[in-house]
C-alpha cells in the first residue's frame, strides 16, 4: 500500500501510474490529482517515461494517465515498467487503478453513446469485456485500487485526497449516506442504521413523489415518537465513536442510514445527522444514493 503523502522522503521522484477500463473514471482522477499538486501527463507513451524519469526530481509529484490509447501501450510492457519502478530506490512508484463494475461500464457507454476504443465499430460491451480481460494482470499488480461503480466525482476526490493529498488536513471526513435496502448495502459503509421502524411517508398521497429533504416529509418523520430517541442514540453514539476512529489514524468514515425506498426515512435522518456533524465541526459530505439514481440532476450536497 501507498506511504501517506505525510511521510513522503523528499528526495527521488514520486510517480503514480493512473490505469484501469475506460469508463471508469481514470480521466477525472487525473484531473483530481492534478489539482492535489501533481504534474498531470496524461496518454504518454510508455517508451517515453524513462526519459522523463532521467535526471533530478522536477519538484512536484508525476501523475501519468495509462491506457489502452496509449500509442505503444501493451500490458507485458506496463507490468516490466511496474517491476522497474519498484526496483529504483530513487522512485516511490504506486499504481492507481480505477476500476468499475461491467454493468456500470456499460450504462456509462450507453449514456455518453462513447465508441469503445478496442470496439470502434462495434457494441460497447465487446470492447468493455476486451479490455476488462486484457488488463487483469496490471489490476493485480494495483497498490491502490478504487472501485468507482457505486462513486460520484466528488466521492471519487474524496477518496484521492485520502491516499494523495500531499498536504492532508489532518481532519477525518466524514460520509453520510440514505439508501434503499431492496439495492442493498453500500460498498464500503462503516456504521449503518436501519429506519425501517419509523412511520412510511410513502402511504401518504400528498408525501410520496417528495423525498427526505422535503420539510413535509421531514416533519412527517419526525412526527414518529421512536424518531427523536432514535436520532438521540445515534447521535450520541456518532458523538463518542467519531474521535476515537480519528485518533486511530482514520482519514474517512461513512455512516448509511437505511429505509425501504430510499427516498423518504433514511434521506431525512441523513440530512438531520450531516447537519448536526457539520455544526459540531466535523467536515461532511451527504449523499442520497437513491436519489442520484432516480434524479441524475440532483447532484449530492457538501455540509461542512
Amino acid at each position: 500500500m501507498p506511504v501517506p503523502a505525510t511521510e513522503q522522503e523528499n528526495h527521488g521522484h514520486r510517480v503514480v501510474l493512473v490505469t484501469g477500463p475506460s469508463g471508469a473514471g481514470r480521466s477525472t482522477a487525473i484531473n483530481v490529482l492534478e489539482d492535489l499538486g501533481f504534474e498531470a501527463i496524461d496518454n504518454l507513451p510508455l517508451h517515453l517515461l524513462p526519459r522523463l524519469l532521467d535526471g533530478p526530481p522536477i519538484g512536484r509529484p508525476l501523475a501519468l494517465g495509462l491506457d489502452v490509447r496509449n500509442r505503444d501501450f501493451s500490458v507485458n510492457a506496463l507490468l516490466d515498467l511496474i517491476r522497474q519502478l519498484a526496483a529504483d530506490p530513487a522512485t516511490d512508484a504506486d499504481m492507481l487503478y480505477l476500476d468499475a463494475s461491467v454493468e456500470v461500464l456499460q450504462r456509462r457507454y450507453s449514456e455518453t453513446r462513447r465508441r469503445h476504443p478496442l470496439a470502434p465499430s462495434e457494441a460497447p460491451e465487446l470492447g468493455i469485456a476486451r479490455e476488462v480481460d486484457l488488463l487483469a494482470p496490471v489490476r493485480a499488480q494495483a497498490t491502490v485500487l478504487i472501485d468507482t461503480s457505486e462513486l460520484t466525482p466528488h466521492d471519487l476526490r474524496t477518496e484521492l485526497q485520502t491516499w494523495f493529498d500531499p498536504e492532508p488536513s489532518g481532519r477525518m471526513g466524514v460520509s453520510v449516506q440514505s439508501f434503499s435496502f431492496k439495492r442493498g448495502v453500500p460498498r464500503g459503509v462503516d456504521m449503518v442504521f436501519d429506519c425501517r421502524f419509523l412511520k412510511n411517508p410513502h402511504w401518504d398521497a400528498n408525501l410520496r413523489k417528495l423525498d427526505g429533504r422535503n420539510s413535509l416529509v421531514r416533519d412527517y418523520v419526525q412526527s414518529d415518537p421512536l424518531c427523536q430517541p432514535f436520532f438521540k442514540s445515534v447521535r450520541d453514539m456518532t458523538t463518542l465513536l467519531l474521535p476515537a476512529y480519528r485518533d486511530e489514524g482514520k482519514t474517512h468514515l461513512t455512516i448509511g442510514f437505511g429505509c425501504t425506498g430510499g427516498q423518504h426515512r433514511s434521506v431525512a435522518l441523513a440530512e438531520k445527522l450531516a447537519n448536526t456533524l457539520a455544526k459540531n465541526g466535523w467536515q461532511v459530505s451527504i449523499r442520497h444514493r437513491e436519489l442520484e439514481r432516480h434524479a441524475r440532476s440532483v447532484p449530492p450536497s457538501s455540509v461542512g
